[in-house]
């Protein structure tokens, strides 16, 4: 009987807690998603074709600060995608769904511009 209460008890805690379910929306040949933070605030968002990622993906932090971008092809990671941390701004260029090049940009590099 004790296990009982005890399970009963651990349910409505986790129904009680705040769940965001994602959102899904049709843009002509693919399914726009995004996923939140249990605040609300948008977590992450992109698209799928067929069931696999497809296009840009924006990943963000919960205060709104973009955190990643990355870009898929039929699920295959492609093109160049930004990851940016508190050690600056990581560039991954993907090809063929292989890392072609990885170029890291500190908050100190200078780059010059014409």
């Amino acid at each position: 009987m004790r296990k009982i209460a005890v399970l009963a008890c651990m349910i409505v805690a986790f129904t009680m807690q705040a769940q965001v379910e994602p959102t899904y929306e049709r843009e002509n040949d693919k399914v726009k998603v995004t996923y939140y933070y249990e605040d609300g605030a948008i977590k992450e968002q992109g698209f799928f074709k067929d069931k696999k990622l497809d296009g840009t993906w924006i990943t963000y932090d919960q205060k709104g600060n973009k955190t990643a971008i990355a870009h898929y092809a039929s699920g295959n990671k492609v093109g160049k995608w930004f990851i940016w941390s508190p050690n600056g701004l990581k560039e991954i260029d993907y090809n063929n769904n292989t890392i072609a090049s990885v170029q890291t940009w500190k908050e100190e590099t200078k780059i010059a511009v014409k």
